[in-house]
């Protein structure tokens, strides 16, 4: 691949997505360096990093995450457009990419969001880096939507799940794509009983019922429950609406990469991940 422009398409696929790194360390060691990166949702978090030179850090962070310390970085925001006001999770990447700009970077990045109202498919390749991550992994209903430009932009998988058109459009002579979801239907909700758990149902009703002296920890252990889903293995709000996305975002990829596809596929193997595995990336 002397003398061609490389590019990476990351992927969509939530807590999946720490796969990504993996998949960028083992590119170095075989020498390949990408010229051009374009991310979706998770896709964006990690190929951000990586151009803006912190890959190492993000690493550190994930391999550093439990299931408590993910509930910590989760600020509720129930009266507003979304279950989640992701301020925690901006502040988090702000310790690293602070005001790095995209257009500064050394590797050319590009990451894609889905415009409310329109559909329209949005390329962010200016502007501050964090924001534009941010917009490209709002979930819908999950997470508030971004304001960029005048624009409301949230998950950019809705619109182009794995974004090798955005690559060759940038001028990639030879794409690599990274694809978390191949295997995700047909498995079922992975969870794991015992994992994430934050007490049985009695626990959690006596929490509810002593809100008169400590109000914050009934509501706490409610969202817990509602949010995340219970330790038996029963999903949560927010695993229902992602597996729902996942399969919509699914047959979107599909038709995406019949129509453009990679010059070269990597599929990890991550049957036995949740989408919310956050906390397993050892």
């Amino acid at each position: 691949m002397a003398g061609l422009k490389i590019g990476l398409a990351l992927g969509g696929g939530a807590a999946r997505g720490w796969a990504h790194i993996g998949v960028l360390k083992a590119l170095s060691q075989a020498g390949i360096k990408p010229d051009i990166i374009a991310g979706t949702s998770i896709g964006a978090v990690v190929g951000g990093c990586f151009a803006a030179g912190h890959l190492d850090d993000l690493e550190g962070f994930a391999r550093e995450l439990t299931p408590r310390r993910i509930f910590g970085y989760l600020d509720f925001n129930l009266a507003g457009n979304g279950l989640i006001g992701g301020q925690r999770l901006c502040d988090r990447l702000d310790r690293h990419l602070g005001d790095r700009r995209i257009e500064e970077l050394e590797t050319r990045f590009t990451a894609v969001a889905t415009e409310i109202g329109t559909g329209h498919e949005h390329w962010l390749s200016r502007g501050k880096l964090v924001e534009a991550v941010r917009a490209s992994y709002a979930l819908p209903g999950i997470f508030k939507p971004v304001r960029i430009n005048g624009r409301w932009l949230f998950d950019g998988a809705l619109v182009n799940p794995i974004p090798v058109s955005v690559c060759r459009a940038l001028g990639a002579r030879y794409v690599i794509a990274v694809n978390l979801n191949f295997d995700i239907l047909g498995r079922g909700s992975v969870l794991h009983p015992g994992e994430v758990d934050y007490g049985s149902d009695e626990e959690v009703g006596l929490d509810a019922i002593e809100t008169a002296t400590t109000p914050a920890r009934g509501m706490k252990a409610l969202l817990q429950r509602q949010i995340l889903g219970r330790g038996d293995g029963a999903p949560g709000i927010s695993t229902v609406m992602v597996d729902a996305f996942n399969i919509v975002q699914d047959r979107i990829a599909r038709s995406r990469l019949a129509g453009d596809p990679p010059d070269a596929m990597i599929s990890p193997r991550l049957q036995d991940f949740g989408l919310f595995d956050f906390h397993r990336a050892n």
